[in-house]
């Protein structure tokens, strides 16, 4: 735990569940057996991450004032931020049953009391095992929507993305740009070093690729050799740039395994107009990847006929 600006590392309290208090006498254990009790019952309302720290955030507002917190658990790349992160915190490492659920920080202008640290630790056991149940059903999603081979996003969270974040940005008016990214003369990989190399240049074209990108940024396996990024919030430009970088990312590669494998990729870019749909920014963005490929590949071609 840390507490009056001292560094978050090296002072993480562990919390567990029902962390036992010997100097607290009866009816004070009960006291807090219930608050404990009516959170987690709260909290069990919604297996959604982000909407059940949100929960847990207000709640908690009840018994200690505080200017906002942190939770993060890197495996599935969560990474929540509410409210201000000013320099007093107190910072926990939550587990259940020895696994671990992730650290979560508070954050305060001036320092925390011991009486609201202690109150802090009891309330976070009803957040425990609600978080557990979440981030298995979290586990759960992530195992049906990723490509196993590459890791990245499969083609049914592809057309469910896609769907939503045009949708989006076409009611909101924001932009949204998307790059297909091709490896050029695949086939002839497979068929010169055999499908365990060829698998092993899947793989790293498409770490390279999420390596270049945002976070905010998604990059899907569409099909055989071909991925698609989504970016939202980016215009044509910056789609234009992202794609440039991945491909000299991917060409400046070092050689896949053994076998000296070097690749390129090609690209096609293109960006929402008022008048798309999911199928003509898909065709467009086919037919600029399909003329990068035809003028030599190893090159990127942006396909500015918006609708």
């Amino acid at each position: 735990m840390t507490n009056q600006m001292q560094p978050v590392s090296g002072n993480t309290k562990r919390v567990t569940p029902h962390p036992s208090h010997p100097d607290r006498d009866q009816a004070t254990q009960q006291r807090f057996a219930s608050k404990i009790l009516a959170l987690s019952g709260i909290l069990q309302s919604t297996l959604e991450i982000n909407e059940l720290l949100a929960l847990f955030a207000k709640e908690i507002r009840q018994f200690i004032k505080y200017d906002g917190l942190t939770y993060r658990f890197p495996s599935l790349k969560i990474d929540i931020k509410l409210g201000d992160q000013p320099v007093n915190n107190c910072a926990y490492e939550l587990v259940v049953a020895g696994d671990h659920l992730g650290d979560l920080n508070f954050f305060r202008h001036y320092p925390f009391e011991n009486s609201e640290l202690e109150t802090i630790e009891n309330l976070l056991a009803g957040l425990l095992y609600p978080l557990r149940n979440t981030l298995l059903y979290q586990r759960a999603v992530e195992s049906a929507t990723m490509d196993p081979l590459t890791g990245v996003r499969n083609r049914a969270a592809m057309d469910s993305s896609m769907k939503r974040e045009i949708g989006l940005a076409l009611r909101h008016n924001t932009p949204l740009s998307v790059i297909l990214m091709d490896i050029d003369h695949f086939k002839l990989i497979n068929d010169q070093h055999g499908h365990l190399y060829g698998d092993q240049a899947l793989k790293a074209a498409a770490q390279c690729a999420e390596q270049s990108i945002r976070e905010s940024d998604m990059i899907f396996r569409y099909g055989g050799e071909e991925f698609l990024i989504l970016l939202t919030g980016t215009d044509l430009k910056g789609a234009e740039l992202l794609a440039e970088r991945i491909r000299q990312n991917v060409e400046n590669l070092a050689p896949q395994t053994d076998k000296a494998i070097r690749m390129t990729v090609s690209l096609g870019v293109t960006a929402l107009g008022p008048s798309d749909d999911i199928n003509t920014l898909f065709q467009r963005m086919d037919n600029a990847l399909y003329r990068a490929k035809d003028a030599g590949r190893n090159r990127i071609v942006i396909d500015t006929a918006v609708k």
